[in-house]
């Protein structure tokens, strides 16, 4: 290589970062570059773009883990190339899997662990729909046995998240939700036997629903099923959306029954990476007994001279959330979960008082009953000079992410802000917010006179925080 040459790769190594002539012009953004650039550049530039997103801590919004153990950042670099479908190659992946959702069925008081079955996902939203699938497949078996026709299948649901929804459409199933009637937010023992007939598939009841952090009452809902089977001869089986709550209750409120203990809970569906504690991309779909999975629902992966069940919507996917969610398993035990839960719900109640102090809130909801989780309303009667659309756009300037929404199909004259208070939302950090929102009551104060943002122009969020418009 000549000498000049030398020199000029010689600079290009001495040269700070921005002043490289990979990053001293702009990349292309939407065509596909022609030539390479030096991984640090790569990396400086999309590092760079990603300090434009919001900080993940202070996204009150979402449900989902924004801060997980060091241990578990060096278990997902290890993990980086485990692919969960190929059970030959990580068979040990693989009975990590195993291993947690036994361990699932033993919080979750299966009466025979043994028999229980079920397997790891995506996340909460697809294990749903593999058990909406399941329940919809038993219930055609049951009514091809009686001579009856299988074409109008409908599923009762209290106020559901989207992924329900999705589900009625996309495997042609009628979908019956019971909506909100004046205080009552959620589903009921009262009301939820006026939507059943010999078509349902099944019921969803959900420990802790997406718009208010409630649990339903599963017992009374499986009472008054019972009820209904008695008077009408229709046996109709309980698919629990445990998304949040499947790894609260367990910890917090032991005593609740609203798992296996209760026969007609054929299915459960959690989320590891919300109150599971582990990081994004794992949820969990487990059946009381074999007899509730039909089996041409299975596929079977021979491995090791034993027979695996897989039964996801779903073909390549990582393994590392799966290992983490086991990490989190030995980490911390019942023990730890519940410490670490109680600690969140002990911030919210905290939280809850404070709200209310500052004057034109109602607290809803601050965690008891239900998820570690807040619900404020204004006042009503009262002409405040802005709205809660107005706080959650003020606060956003100070980097929180605080959902504004209506409530749906028969409150949506109610609007409310929402607060998740997960993992790493500390006391001090919850300090901060408040002195915030005082910060945008003062603001309000000091500028009167202009129009409170309506619904339309304000933000409204999904449970993860993604836009979405308001309800019609």
């Amino acid at each position: 290589m000549p000498l000049h040459a030398k020199e000029h790769v010689r600079d290009n190594l001495l040269d700070d970062i921005y002043a490289t002539s990979d990053l001293s012009v702009a990349m292309p953004k939407y065509k596909f570059p022609a030539g390479e650039n030096r991984p640090r550049d790569a990396y400086q530039a999309v590092h760079d773009e990603l300090m434009l997103d919001g900080n993940a801590r202070q996204n009150l919004a979402t449900f989902c883990s924004t801060w997980v153990d060091p241990e578990i950042h060096r278990l997902m670099d290890e993990c980086v190339d485990k692919n969960m479908i190929d059970k030959d190659e990580y068979p040990q992946t693989a009975e990590l899997e195993a291993r947690c959702v036994a361990m699932l069925a033993d919080i979750w008081n299966s009466p025979e662990a043994d028999n229980t079955v079920g397997c790891s996902t995506t996340g909460s939203s697809e294990a749903s729909m593999l058990g909406g699938m399941a329940l919809k497949w038993r219930w055609r078996e049951r009514m091809k046995a009686q001579g009856k026709p299988t074409d109008k299948p409908n599923l009762v649901t209290g106020p559901v998240q989207i992924c329900w929804h999705k589900f009625t459409r996309y495997w042609e199933v009628e979908h019956r939700e019971v909506p909100m009637e004046g205080e009552r937010l959620i589903m009921t023992p009262e009301v939820v036997a006026d939507y059943c007939d010999e078509n349902t598939i099944g019921v969803v009841s959900t420990l802790g629903v997406t718009y208010t952090g409630q649990y339903e009452d599963i017992k009374g809902i499986s009472q008054a099923l019972d009820q209904v089977q008695a008077d009408k001869g229709w046996d109709i089986p309980i698919h629990v959306d445990a998304a949040s709550g499947g790894f609260l209750a367990p910890f917090c409120r032991p005593q609740l029954e609203w798992d296996f203990r209760l026969p007609r809970v054929k299915s459960i569906n959690a989320s590891g990476h919300k109150f599971g504690l582990a990081p994004l991309g794992v949820g969990w779909a487990v059946w009381r007994d074999r007899e509730e999975l039909p089996e041409d629902l299975i596929f079977w992966v021979n491995y090791l001279g034993s027979n695996i069940p897989t039964f996801a919507l779903n073909f390549s996917r990582p393994g590392g959330q799966i290992v983490a969610q086991y990490y989190n398993f030995l980490r911390l035990g019942r023990e730890g979960y519940r410490k670490i839960q109680q600690a969140c719900y002990d911030t919210a109640v905290f939280l809850g008082r404070e709200i209310e102090k500052l004057g034109p809130f109602e607290v809803l909801y601050n965690g008891e009953g239900g998820i570690p989780a807040l619900l404020w309303s204004l006042k009503p009667g009262v002409d405040h000079g802005f709205s809660l659309y107005d706080l959650s756009d003020k606060l956003r300037s100070r980097g929180w992410q605080v959902p504004a929404y209506s409530m749906p199909a028969n409150r949506q004259d109610l609007v409310v802000c929402r607060a998740m208070i997960r993992h790493g939302i500390s006391r001090d950090l919850g300090c901060l917010l408040l002195e915030d929102i005082q910060r945008c009551l003062d603001y309000f104060a000091k500028h009167p006179g202009r129009e409170p943002m309506s619904a339309a122009e304000g933000a409204s969020f999904s449970h993860t925080g993604a836009p979405m418009p308001p309800a019609k």
